[in-house]
């Protein structure tokens, strides 16, 4: 049975035969280990073989979470719905937000951002295969909300998030991203340098079209079976969709 250090060394050698792959700079890809549901132990393992940061769904299992394991130097990344009476306690104890789905969630994340604290770092999410049970800002509205969120005070706007719909062909799985990777480049904003691409089934396809965080979870803590590190390759048949 392979162990969360042993899974974490073949994903950070994965990715980096997929960067290799793509022809992109080595480490120009960062991995975001998706610890919702899984307990603080399993983020101390993954933390002592080297991971630093950490990406939470639901707003009161990582604030059990972040103060149980205080004493670590973790930087945390919400990656998961935002609703609006959420906002002040993500502004407060978060580093990274990926998922800000719509100017007014901007708005309350700068307005609560508490001033001791550096700007938020943020990504818009986009929702870029247009279906009705994601949110996220459409392509279309996307430049006018980035002129919008860049100006308010308080959040560092880094770049956009997508979860496209689910493709089992590579071609397909690298659409979406590249659009959106375009759409991007196209803004006359070049600070946006973040592109929060890809999860486990996709991660080949996101690395391929630009991304620079990639959320990754069963595949690094397993699921109700144990992943086998030989599993763990550059097919990407081991990974699956759950790592929002």
């Amino acid at each position: 049975m392979s162990t969360i250090p042993q899974r974490l060394s073949d994903i950070l050698k994965y990715i980096g035969q997929a960067e290799t792959a793509a022809g992109r700079r080595q480490g120009s890809v960062r991995l975001l280990a998706v610890s919702k549901a899984k307990p603080a132990t399993d983020i101390i393992r993954a933390y002592q073989a080297g991971q630093r940061h950490f990406g939470e769904s639901y707003l009161q299992e990582a604030r059990d979470k972040q103060r149980t394991l205080s004493a670590f130097n973790i930087i945390w990344h919400f990656i998961g719905p935002i609703q609006s009476n959420k906002t002040k306690a993500i502004a407060c104890h978060f580093s990274w937000v990926h998922s800000v789905d719509r100017i007014k969630i901007a708005q309350r994340l700068s307005e609560q951002r508490p001033p001791h604290l550096p700007p938020l770092n943020i990504c818009l999410q986009v929702n870029i295969s247009g279906e009705a049970s994601k949110s996220g800002i459409s392509l279309e509205q996307l430049p006018s909300s980035v002129d919008v969120v860049s100006r308010l005070p308080n959040l560092h706007l880094r770049g956009v998030m997508a979860i496209p719909a689910p493709e089992a062909d590579y071609a397909l799985q690298r659409q979406p991203y590249r659009q959106l990777y375009r759409k991007v480049s196209q803004l006359k904003h070049p600070e946006l340098d973040t592109f929060s691409f890809g999860m486990s089934g996709d991660l080949l396809a996101a690395i391929s079209e630009g991304a620079t965080w990639v959320r990754i979870g069963t595949a690094l803590f397993g699921a109700r079976s144990e992943v086998s590190p030989q599993a763990i390759g550059l097919s990407g048949e081991s990974f699956s969709r759950s790592d929002r």
